[in-house]
């Protein structure tokens, strides 16, 4: 229960916390949860699959919700890996194997179809990613401050960086997925919005991130497929 694996007949040389930051979009959660409890199994992972549900009318906050995951995940289990990963993303290769690089943050997907299967630009972090708790306590996790759509994976690569790392990314042959699109269901993209004095990542990643977070916890549930954690 719980959305958690461990394999029957061997020891898992990798656990790996799954976390998804979720709103409305139901359809997106049944289609990844068919495929991924496979996917994952047949890697001999022992893992977890967390949803962390954000309620209420704001902007939807990818990044904080991520860094919410990540303090309650590290509540249930000393993970080696926490994989980030966006709700309408499924990979295609299972040799695209869901465990962290040693040293640096990973980025998983590499070759997305929506983009060609090629990065839309250099510094690209979005859509899935592999990183050790001690990578992402190093660049104090993720900002908290991005509400609305998509600007906070520009923020996160230059965290990693001032935080002295480097991204190394999943070849584009086995770091290929494919991105769900069920139009009707899902609500409009928002333009991007930030508080305009936090732009400057540079100066305000060691002030917005982990040591920074707050939140109010609603719930925390166990489902067949998944643990629920909400909060508003």
């Amino acid at each position: 229960p719980g959305g958690h694996y461990r394999p029957p007949h061997c020891f898992a040389r990798y656990k790996s916390a799954i976390l998804v930051a979720y709103r409305n979009q139901e359809k997106y959660l049944r289609h990844l949860l068919y495929y991924i409890h496979p996917f994952l199994q047949r890697q001999q992972l022992s893992y977890t699959i967390y949803l962390i549900q954000q309620v209420g009318t704001d902007s939807f906050n990818r990044a904080k919700l991520l860094n919410v995951g990540v303090r309650e995940a590290m509540k249930d289990e000393e993970w080696d890996c926490l994989v980030l990963h966006d709700v309408d993303m499924v990979p295609e290769n299972d040799y695209n194997l869901y465990i962290c690089d040693e040293y640096y943050p990973k980025h998983m997907a590499s070759a997305m179809d929506k983009f060609q299967y090629t990065l839309p630009y250099k510094s690209f972090f979005g859509g899935v990613s592999a990183l050790t708790p001690e990578h992402y306590m190093k660049m104090n996790g993720f900002p908290n401050t991005y509400w609305g759509d998509g600007g906070e994976n520009d923020d996160i690569a230059t965290r990693i960086h001032l935080a002295g790392m480097k991204i190394v990314r999943t070849s584009p042959h086995l770091g290929r997925y494919r991105v769900m699109d069920y139009n009707e269901e899902t609500e409009m993209p928002e333009p991007w919005r930030r508080p305009p004095s936090r732009h400057n990542t540079r100066k305000t990643w060691k002030a917005d991130g982990m040591n920074t977070l707050q939140f109010r916890l609603l719930s925390r549930t166990k489902h067949p497929l998944y643990t629920k954690i909400t909060v508003d």
